[in-house]
């Protein structure tokens, strides 16, 4: 199995192997585990978040033993990047891969577990979460940081970005890392980057108006744009799912 370790955290490399080792039977599970299976494991004074990702298809199984880099891989990468760049996300420990000549196999993602007061999923569900809107411009401001230093977050989503509140002293950290660009963007590249985030009207408006504040635009022109790819992406993905309805429904 290779595997590839970083400083950030003064650890045993043995230890974090063992982890991998017993992954199956050991550590505590953490999600739902339905795509990818998440375990937390403690060693010393640090818990470790360990993602398994799942064995890909034949096709992607050639692909990332001899064409492309794993999604273990990308994630560890992309956060060293990121660390490197001063953009919060959990520290990385180490990535693990196992192949056999031909075929990619098993591949695991371990960084630090972070403890955060919510996700921005949180602020999709509720409107009147304490300091809402403070949260909202704050989080833009963090997403504005991130295309200034070329970054595109693919799977910017809900999800994603967990939020500790520090008395308003708001951080924001990155997780499943394995999709980003790094190339400068044009404006409808940033604003198309908010597409997936949420269908609040309300909270598009706060955050188009704080990014055009930032970016130097008109504010009804960034909201205009934010929108409209807000509801192209709720088009596209409620198309997906009437179709994934249609051919279940046909299979039965």
């Amino acid at each position: 199995m290779k595997s590839m370790f970083s400083s950030s955290l003064p650890l045993s490399e043995e230890k974090v192997k063992s982890c991998i080792q017993n992954f199956k039977t050991q550590g505590e599970l953490f999600g739902d585990g339905k795509r990818n299976v998440i375990k937390l494991f403690r060693i010393e004074d640090f818990v470790l978040n360990v993602k398994s990702f799942k064995i890909p298809n034949l096709i992607n199984q050639i692909a990332y033993r001899f064409f492309r880099k794993s999604k273990a891989q990308r994630s560890f990468e992309y956060a060293q990047k990121l660390e490197s760049l001063g953009i919060g996300t959990p520290r990385p420990v180490a990535y693990f891969e196992h192949t056999t000549a031909f075929l990619f196999k098993e591949s695991f993602y371990v960084s630090e577990h972070l403890q955060a007061d919510l996700t921005y999923r949180e602020l999709t569900k509720n409107l009147d979460y304490p300091e809402h809107t403070e949260i909202l411009k704050a989080f833009t401001e963090f997403t504005f940081n991130l295309h200034e230093n070329n970054i595109e977050f693919l799977d910017h989503s809900p999800g994603n970005t967990l939020i500790q509140l520090n008395n308003g002293d708001y951080q924001f950290f990155l997780v499943d890392l394995n999709r980003m660009n790094f190339k400068a963007l044009s404006l409808d590249d940033r604003i198309k980057n908010f597409a997936r985030l949420t269908t609040s009207e309300s909270m598009v408006s706060v955050m188009s108006e704080e990014y055009a504040k930032l970016y130097g635009a008109n504010s009804e022109e960034i909201f205009e744009k934010m929108w409209s790819y807000t509801e192209a992406f709720q088009e596209k993905f409620h198309r997906k799912k009437r179709l994934k309805k249609k051919l279940k429904f046909w299979k039965k």
